[in-house]
């Protein structure tokens, strides 16, 4: 761990910040990293990085990335000695898309009776649902429940659960969870008691693992992760659909949108849509019939 928790931040221009954002994707030391980046003045084009190194290592990476794009002003500032991350979060207000109502145990009393109400704690993992990259993918796949359902859902790089979570509370008889990182899969249990949800969560790398295999092939799978681990995967999470099945994929910025599409339309599937939200792209594939 580092000496000192510290958050840093750097501001400029989209183009900059979206380069350096895919920077810090593609340095191994920072893999792990946490980190948001949105746009902080539209009128003056002026778009914000906040990043949390949790070693010096990690911060010593990230400080060298940025110092590439030399229209970032970078500052780092010392955070509280207090459980920072629990502190960020209470802070946080619930988070809506399409049916989805998205809060923590500090927001239990918001939730209205009008809305599929999801109770997610993070703990140490990603996916609150605050993140532009979550909300992109409830947001999709409520627009994809107002014509079809699905009955067998796959949440690769599930983080807190939220998404398979989502499915099991929308009538998904099987959504299954995996994520490389054993306390995310701990969580993602916890938060599926919390909102006695039937999803279940899995320790495992890619999709081999039999307990992944052996429920498939889904009729939907997320994937919620990084770009190049998306590109890796596109042969892997076409095996796994249903033909006729829908991938919803995100964690990539708008500026790898690109690479990402073409890796998946070489495998046959069809853009059904993307959505926007900050810097952050989702998209929505199917796979050929």
């Amino acid at each position: 761990m580092s000496d000192e928790a510290v958050q840093i931040i750097a501001r400029g221009p989209r183009r900059e910040a979206e380069a350096a954002a895919a920077a810090l994707e593609a340095e191994p030391a920072t893999e792990a990293l946490t980190y948001s980046i949105l746009e902080e003045d539209e009128d003056r084009d002026v778009w914000r990085i906040d990043a949390f190194p949790t070693t010096d290592e990690e911060r010593a990476a990230i400080e060298a990335v940025l110092t590439r794009f030399g229209a970032l002003r970078t500052v780092v500032e010392k955070l509280a000695d207090a459980d920072w991350l629990a502190m960020a979060l209470s802070g946080l207000p619930p988070v809506r898309a399409g049916r989805f109502f998205v809060y923590g145990a500090h927001d239990k009393g918001l939730a209205p009776a009008s809305t599929v109400n999801l109770r997610i704690e993070a703990g140490a993992a990603f996916g609150t649902g605050h993140h532009g990259t979550t909300v992109g993918c409830l947001q999709a796949y409520h627009d994809l429940l107002k014509s079809r359902r699905f009955e067998r859902v796959l949440d690769v790089g599930c983080g807190t659960g939220v998404l398979a979570i989502a499915a099991a509370r929308t009538g998904s008889r099987i959504a299954v969870g995996t994520d490389i990182d054993e306390p995310s899969v701990r969580i993602a249990n916890e938060n599926a008691a919390l909102n006695n949800a039937g999803a279940r969560f899995v320790h495992a790398s890619g999709l081999n693992h039999p307990e992944v295999r052996g429920d498939g092939p889904y009729d939907l799978v997320f994937a919620n992760i990084l770009a190049p681990p998306l590109v890796a995967l596109s042969q892997d999470i076409k095996t796994a659909l249903n033909p006729g099945g829908f991938a919803i994929l995100s964690g990539l910025l708008r500026t790898q949108e690109r690479r990402v599409l073409a890796a998946y339309l070489s495998k046959g599937f069809k853009l059904h849509r993307r959505l926007h939200r900050d810097a952050w792209a989702t998209l929505v594939l199917r796979r050929a019939g």
